[in-house]
């Protein structure tokens, strides 16, 4: 089957031809980096992790360009705010991001270019537009893009001129000709960070920066640009206009969205009291479980966060892990029809949902073949593992989760203090003393731990 994406820039799924034979070239907009993430920037960056796994699983060699924003009206204010030069805060939190993306099992992108080393790129870019009649310098020295210069604006987001025209309008202060028009260059204002520009001393706005830094990093025209839902107007239709306009050649070729987050059904918003930054949910629940919640709902539905939701994600992890346990160490192998449903799945516009639901059909013929053929069910094991992998998951050692404490728990008995009351049942067992052996076994399920009798032995885990 051939991997087919839904293309918002078309509306539907279309099948998947690189630019180039056997190269993708993907760029994802990245964190503007204010404040700590929050649950939405877990989700993008988890849905185009999975992108970027799955894509390099199919053979292709990924260039994949995720920028940071460390220049922008909100990191101004913030540092103002807090009476510190922007740099230093910028810093604080791109440290922030990477420990809070690393503990997600987010793999580090080829490149991440931040706006404040690409300013020559910006500049040339904007005096391209500005060369081919596609923006201007207006009279308090910001330049702007002439909205109605580019024929193709709104294609991306089905926004027509004439319905935007009916409710834009020019803030104060603001010196454009047009109240479509936005800004590519912002001239100097007092406390506010500048650079050298043909147009004097300023910053960029925040559209031309992504256009400058993809564009340096994947060349006029690539093959995939991805970010949250939100983006798609303006940011991404005017960078469409910028990138479009100064080169003249067709920016990206296929355009991905993921959808909303939402709480409880109603929006995240700090003004709700629902707004949850990932060191929070971190702080109740391991990184797994977030990573799988999110990939419990295709990339392009809401995702509807709900603590149930995250206890549900606990305990399929616990039974993914349960069928990896107590194995040998095998090659992957003997669930070839499971991989050919593996990938039917992900070719199908990346559905995850479908994917995990392929996952579990293994474990169940994992758990019946363990019966009888260890080897064999050794080596479906790691196949479950290496397909567990393209999704970011399944890749813990099974003791060590299964007997790892769920975050946010009371503190519990402890590994030894588990163990030492399992021998006090194997010998009450041995001794024939049913009712000892049951009260022991009733003491740990009342603390969550919950033993399973194999022919092997007795094995544990925490609930």
């Amino acid at each position: 089957m051939t991997l087919k994406i839904y293309n918002d820039l078309h509306r539907k799924k279309e099948p998947f031809e690189p630019l180039e034979p056997g190269k993708v070239r993907m760029y994802v907009c990245g964190m503007t980096v204010y404040d700590y993430c929050h649950l939405g920037h877990a989700r993008v960056v988890v849905v185009f992790d999975v992108v970027y796994r799955y894509l390099k699983a199919c053979g292709y060699e990924v260039t994949y360009v995720r920028n940071i924003t460390d220049i922008d009206d909100k990191i101004i204010q913030r540092a103002n705010e807090q009476g510190i030069p922007f740099h230093e805060l910028t810093r604080k939190f791109i440290d922030a991001m990477h420990e809070d993306f690393a503990a997600l099992g987010v793999e580090p992108p080829t490149l991440e270019p931040r706006a404040t080393e690409h300013l020559d790129e910006i500049i040339r870019m904007i005096q391209a537009l500005i060369d081919k009649g596609h923006a201007y310098l207006a009279e308090n020295g910001d330049v702007y893009y002439d909205v109605r210069s580019f024929p193709g604006y709104g294609k991306l987001s089905g926004k027509s001129i004439d319905d935007l025209e009916a409710g834009a309008r020019v803030e104060p202060g603001e010196a454009k000709r047009d109240p479509l028009d936005f800004a590519l260059w912002k001239a100097a204002k007092p406390g506010e960070p500048a650079w050298d520009s043909p147009w004097g001393r300023g910053r960029p706005g925040w559209h031309i920066e992504c256009s400058a830094m993809s564009t340096s990093a994947l060349g006029d025209t690539f093959d995939i640009h991805g970010g949250g839902a939100d983006l798609t107007f303006p940011h991404h239709e005017n960078e469409i206009a910028q990138s479009e306009g100064a080169t003249g050649h067709p920016f990206v070729r296929y355009w991905m969205h993921n959808g909303f987050v939402r709480v409880k059904e109603e929006k995240m918003s700090k003004s709700l009291g629902n707004f949850f930054t990932i060191r929070d949910i971190l702080r109740q629940y391991r990184p797994e479980e977030v990573r799988y919640f999110i990939l419990t709902s295709h990339y392009r539905s809401p995702l509807n966060y709900d603590e149930e939701h995250l206890v549900n994600a606990r305990k399929a992890l616990d039974r993914l892990y349960t069928a990896l346990r107590g194995l040998p160490e095998a090659e992957p192998g003997e669930a070839e029809a499971y991989v050919e449903k593996f990938n039917a799945a992900m070719d199908d516009d990346f559905n995850t949902p479908e994917a995990l639901a392929v996952l579990f059909e293994l474990v169940r013929e994992i758990n019946r073949v363990r019966q009888t053929d260890q080897q064999k069910a050794a080596r479906m094991a790691a196949e479950l593992k290496r397909l567990g992998g393209i999704l970011g998951i399944l890749q813990e050692d099974p003791e060590q989760w299964l007997k790892g404490a769920p975050k946010g728990a009371a503190e519990g008995l402890s590994d030894a203090e588990i163990e030492a009351l399992i021998q006090k049942r194997l010998e009450a067992r041995k001794n024939k003393e049913w009712a000892e052996a049951d009260r022991i076994r009733d003491e740990l399920k009342s603390k969550g731990i919950l033993l399973e009798d194999t022919p092997q032995g007795t094995t544990w885990r925490r609930e």
